[in-house]
């Protein structure tokens, strides 16, 4: 059995002495050697024993190197597999095509050894470090995922044992039910602000299912969920379509997950009394606007800068004491990146003369509609 700090090259090259010649050199350093002679015996290979890094000649019979690596590339399984290309020749096209292809070094034949080994060993050293950092992302990731999964629960404890004793306060001490509201305040704002960072988890995780989704009944939806928090301060909402059967190519999920934090942070920091709007129009072919504009304070010019950069503090605060972390518009304009979509705010004030943000996405009119009813 093989040593569990022995690291595995494959080697792949039609020309059988090359093999040899390398596989030798490196075998002295201790590495186990695997050897392919064409693209089709290394994807056997490849599915038999994933190796730590691929020593890949250019120039092959039938599938060539660079094809090879591209195949190779588009399998989750091996795409994080550094290769090297081996070849003859010398032609600064030929290398930049590699390194395009997906290969993270060139080393040229007749090689000198020295280089060689220091190129893998060198590149052995980068995997290493990535695969080190996934491991200690994945463990974080999980870690948070169980503390906030147990702070929810205890929460929301607290929360119904607060709210049963402001069902009773009229028969408490004065003191008693203040302190019992107090509970109920803070214990609702530590569950808003872990909502939140739940949410970001999510939106670093969420993987895209981009189909047609009717933006329309998406808004429609949000602004109903929302208009019990804009009615406890007097804040009207409005849907304005000015284009029938809207389709949008997105995730649902992502989507819902982006217009509801557009809607609630303008909600948030609105003072009494104001006004929202989503308007959706399709201004060009192939896109389709969702604005989303009130009459709020606006942002300053220093806001601006960092308006979408996490966990910025800006100049505005909420009008309802409502919990504020920074992420709500950086998660937004992460989810929207990754859907092909893109959101961007208005140059000084907008049409209601506070904040306007415009979220351009995908047409996707004429194609069947994702109308699953999926949680926002």
């Amino acid at each position: 059995m093989n040593s569990p700090s022995r690291q595995t090259i494959l080697i792949v090259d039609d020309q059988e002495e090359n093999i040899r010649v390398v596989g030798s050199v490196l075998s002295l350093m201790n590495y186990d050697i695997i050897a392919a002679t064409s693209a089709a015996q290394a994807m056997k290979r490849l599915q038999a024993r994933t190796p730590d890094i691929i020593l890949l000649d250019v120039m092959m019979p039938e599938v060539d190197g660079l094809a090879a690596c591209r195949q190779i590339k588009e399998d989750p399984r091996w795409a994080e597999i550094p290769i090297i290309f081996l070849s003859a020749a010398d032609d600064k096209n030929v290398i930049v095509q590699a390194l395009e292809a997906g290969g993270v070094d060139y080393v040229t034949k007749p090689f000198n050894r020295a280089e060689l080994l220091t190129r893998v060993r060198t590149h052995l050293s980068l995997k290493q470090a990535r695969d080190s950092l996934q491991r200690l992302a994945e463990d974080k990731d999980e870690i948070l995922g169980i503390l906030a999964h147990d702070l929810k629960n205890g929460i929301v404890g607290i929360q119904l044992s607060a709210g049963l004793l402001m069902e009773r306060a009229g028969a408490l001490p004065s003191r008693s039910a203040s302190l019992a509201e107090n509970i109920c305040l803070t214990s609702d704002r530590l569950l808003d602000h872990l909502k939140i960072f739940l949410a970001n988890q999510r939106a670093e995780h969420l993987q895209m299912h981009c189909a047609p989704v009717d933006l329309h009944g998406v808004v429609k939806r949000i602004i109903t969920q929302a208009s019990p928090a804009a009615q406890s301060k007097d804040i009207t909402l409005d849907l304005v379509n000015h284009t029938d059967g809207v389709l949008v190519k997105a995730d649902h999920e992502a989507l819902s997950q982006a217009m509801e934090n557009l809607v609630s942070n303008g909600v948030k920091f609105m003072p009494s009394g104001g006004t929202l709007q989503v308007i959706i129009e399709r201004p060009m072919l192939g896109r389709v606007k969702c604005i989303v504009t009130d009459s709020g304070p606006g942002f300053s010019e220093e806001d601006r800068i960092k308006i979408f950069r996490r966990y910025q503090r800006l100049s505005a605060v909420p009008t309802g004491n409502e919990p504020s972390t920074g992420l709500g518009l950086s998660i937004v304009k992460r989810l929207l990146t990754q859907m092909n979509a893109d959101i961007t705010l208005s140059p000084g004030a907008g049409r209601l003369g506070g904040a306007e943000f415009v979220v351009s996405l995908e047409d996707a009119a004429g194609v069947a509609v994702d109308d699953t009813n999926h949680s926002s």
